[in-house]
Formats: structure tokens, C-alpha cells, sequence
């Protein structure tokens, strides 16, 4: 297999192999995984031995909502580029990009950019404590690699665990950093409430996903937001993974709670790079009391994808695809399960679903369902990212083959003998250091 063949040079190059840890084909089948493409159209995918797969897993760790190489988004990047990527002066379309996200959100009245989710959330959480002048952060949920988050792992070792991957090492945090950001579990008001009453004059910031694995329970959401206005700090919603998913724009929309400010990555540039935070503008114009700038953030690509993407959401109606979609597999998960009396358990919004086997060799039986998955043509996790390249047949091709491998699985776990069907490695779970 090429991909393997080139996966092991990458080791020797690359520390830890790839960019992304969640592309480490490690987390999916050792030794087994595609690992890299050739190209990407639509939910298909071909690996560099020209083998062809339907993507029913990450969609691109969820950055391609529209499906890879979408021609709308394609056919703007491409005009761009050729009109010029790059000038000494500003690609004027950034201007049209903020105001389109301060009409889709009409409690914002500024935004600024970045290339990437976790950057930006970090940019939010400097203009944070710009605007408090003050340096502590309650969080929940996951939220990048920079310092600021990762310095929760200084106080304890496992304090990332439930916050989406656990084993986050904080080696390379300065030490002079612990206790400056702590989390809290969604939720779990009490646990927010916490950490007010013993930092409640140096919390500069509550950032977390408006959701993620769960709906807030009632009152849970507006609590926060009035926690914030309590302490005078800044409630920072991360809606890189669930915004433009279940509407065309954040998903806090949906529940009318009014953050400080919003950032979004991901799903707004369909595979381009491209972040944006927005805010009120008195929150937002904080920003020029600290230094924040980045020469590739005045590129012109980015912004003219997220125009694209943002303007095709619009024009189709693309949430009520994913959701729909979404709903189907989750739907396909529950009953191939039944019929087979493997216990799993899902959850997740409709565009963002997620299963577990709820059996003491979870990583295994994870690994087997991958392995075979593979096998039948699929790219296949315990995670299904929806895009609106994805339809009805490529749901009823792919619930076809779990149906196949649940039975499998059943069998396998019946007679104890899950781990001898794997034709390599069990899957890591969360962060391990690749020799």
C-alpha cells in the first residue's frame, strides 16, 4: 500500500507523522489506513493506489461541509487566485465578508480573521483579556492546541480528559501559566459557578461550544451568558465545529443567547483556510490595545471561499441536507445495532453524530469496525460528519455494509474473539507519542 509506504517516511521527516493529530492513521487502523489521497470530489475519496472510497467519516475533520472540491467554492478560489492571491494592498472582499457575517448575526458589529479555528479562538481569548484586563479563562470543550488551553493540564494531568481528547501533554506550556485556565463540564452550571466564587475578580473569559455532544439542558445557556455579565466577563462562543450546521450561522442563534464573541472555522470556507471571530464592537475594538496580526491573514483565498460557502448555505439551504442526513445515519446506527443486540450508544447532533460500543474492548471493536469497513469501501469511523455531498444512496450503501459488520462484530464479541480478527494494531485513542 503507497500510503503506508509513504506514512513510514513521513515519520522519519514529519515529528509525529502528519500536521493534524486527528489524521494520524493510528487513531483509525494502524498499519492499514489509506493515510493519504490522490484527490477528493463529492463524499469520494482516492488513496495513491487509485482505490476509491465514499468518505463516511471526518469530511475533511469537518472542514468540507459542501463536499470535497465543491465547483461553486472552487470556481471563486480560483478566480481569485488568478486575479492575485497576495498584494501590498487589502483584498477588498474581507470587508464583504465581515458585513455579511455581522448581517447573519445581528448582535455583532466587528470581525477580524485568522487561518485556522484554534488560532482564532485564540485571538478571541486575547481580545478577552485586553478588553478585562485580566488573565484567568473558564472553559468547557475542546478548543485547540495553543498555551492557553492547554495550560489546564498544569494543574492536573487529566484535566482535558472529558473535553473531546484525552492525553493532551501541556510539555512546552510555561509552568508560570497553571491555574489560568480551568475547566468546567457542559451543563454543569454548578461547576461554572465554582470557579466564579473562587476567581471571581480575575476571570477574564467563559469560552465554550454553544454545543457539541448534547443539547443544553433549559436554562443552562442563559445561565452562562448571565454568569458572564455577572463577573464582567467576556462569553466567548466556539462555533468552529457545530456553526452552519443546523442553520446558516452559529448555532447559538438558534437558542437567542447573545455572546461577547463568536468565532468560526471550518465550515465557513469549505476546505480553505479560513477563521473569523466576530463581536460587539466595544469588545471587539480591544483588539488594537494588544498586537494581533498575521501577514497571511490579509490573503485573499480565504476570504473569498467563505463568501462562496456562506452565500451557497444560503441559496440551498444546506442545514436542512445535513441534519436530514445526519438523522438517517444515526437513525442506521440504532437499528443495525438492534438487530444484532451490540450495545452502542449515539450522540451528536444529526450533522456531527458519534457511536460508541459501550464494551470493555471498545478500542478494538472500534478497530475491527474500521478494518472491515475499509474493506467494503468505505473511509468509516465512529463518527459521521455529514456534508451536502452526501445523499440517500451513499447512506444506503454505507448502513448496508455496518449492518454486515455489526453482525460480524456480534459474533466476534460472542466468542470472545474480537482481537483476532484484526490484521494489525489496535487504534490509539486521544494523544500518543509516535516513535
Amino acid at each position: 500500500m503507497k500510503g503506508q509506504e509513504l506514512y513510514k517516511r513521513a515519520k522519519v521527516r514529519i515529528p509525529g507523522g502528519t500536521q493534524l493529530l486527528t489524521k494520524r492513521p493510528e487513531l483509525f487502523l494502524p498499519e492499514q489506513w489509506p493515510a493519504y489521497y490522490s484527490r477528493a470530489k463529492g463524499a469520494e475519496v482516492w488513496d495513491l493506489d487509485g482505490k476509491k472510497y465514499i468518505d463516511m467519516s471526518y469530511m475533511g475533520i469537518g472542514a468540507c461541509v459542501l463536499g470535497y472540491a465543491d465547483p461553486d467554492v472552487n470556481k471563486a478560489v480560483k478566480s481569485a487566485v488568478d486575479d492575485g492571491s497576495m498584494s501590498t494592498l487589502n483584498c477588498p472582499e474581507e470587508v464583504e465578508l465581515a458585513e455579511l457575517l455581522c448581517d447573519i448575526h445581528p448582535w455583532a458589529q466587528m470581525a477580524r480573521y485568522a487561518r485556522t479555528g484554534g488560532e482564532a479562538v485564540s485571538v478571541a481569548v486575547r481580545i478577552a483579556r485586553a478588553k478585562t484586563k485580566k488573565d484567568k479563562i473558564a472553559f468547557c470543550g475542546y478548543h485547540g492546541w495553543r498555551d492557553w488551553y492547554l495550560a489546564a493540564n498544569l494543574s492536573q494531568s487529566d484535566a482535558l480528559d472529558g473535553h473531546l481528547m484525552p492525553g493532551l501533554e501541556p510539555a512546552g506550556v510555561p509552568r508560570v501559566l497553571k491555574g489560568t485556565s480551568i475547566p468546567f463540564h457542559y451543563n454543569r452550571i454548578d461547576e461554572l459557578k465554582t470557579i466564579v466564587d473562587k476567581n471571581k475578580n480575575e476571570l477574564a473569559a467563559i469560552v465554550m461550544e454553544p454545543l457539541r455532544n448534547y443539547q443544553p439542558e433549559p436554562g443552562f445557556l442563559e445561565e452562562v451568558r448571565q454568569v458572564a455579565t455577572d463577573t464582567k466577563a467576556m462569553l466567548i462562543f466556539d462555533e468552529v465545529s457545530a456553526g452552519f450546521r443546523l442553520n446558516c450561522g452559529g448555532a447559538h442563534l438558534l437558542y437567542k443567547v447573545v455572546p461577547d464573541i463568536a468565532v468560526f472555522g471550518k465550515a465557513i470556507s469549505n476546505g480553505y483556510p479560513m477563521a473569523a471571530v466576530i463581536g460587539t464592537a466595544g469588545v471587539m475594538q480591544a483588539a488594537q490595545d494588544s498586537f494581533i496580526s498575521s501577514t497571511y491573514w490579509t490573503e485573499r483565498v480565504g476570504p473569498v471561499a467563505a463568501l462562496a460557502t456562506i452565500r451557497k448555505y444560503q441559496h440551498c439551504r444546506v442545514e436542512k441536507h445535513l441534519v436530514s442526513i445526519g438523522r438517517l445515519v444515526q437513525e442506521g446506527w440504532k437499528s443495525a445495532a438492534g438487530r444484532h443486540n451490540l450495545t452502542v450508544g449515539i450522540s451528536g447532533i444529526p450533522p456531527l453524530g458519534h457511536f460508541t460500543f459501550d464494551y470493555p474492548n471498545d478500542l478494538a471493536i472500534r478497530t475491527l469496525f474500521t478494518q472491515e469497513m475499509l474493506s467494503r469501501g468505505f473511509l468509516a469511523t465512529n463518527a459521521f460528519y455529514a456534508s451536502y455531498a452526501h445523499q440517500e444512496g451513499h447512506v444506503n450503501k454505507y448502513i448496508k455494509a455496518v449492518d454486515e459488520v455489526f453482525g460480524l462484530i456480534a459474533k466476534a464479541i460472542e466468542k470472545n474473539g474480537v482481537e483476532g480478527l484484526l490484521k494489525g494494531p489496535v487504534a490509539h485513542a486521544g494523544f500518543y507519542r509516535l516513535a
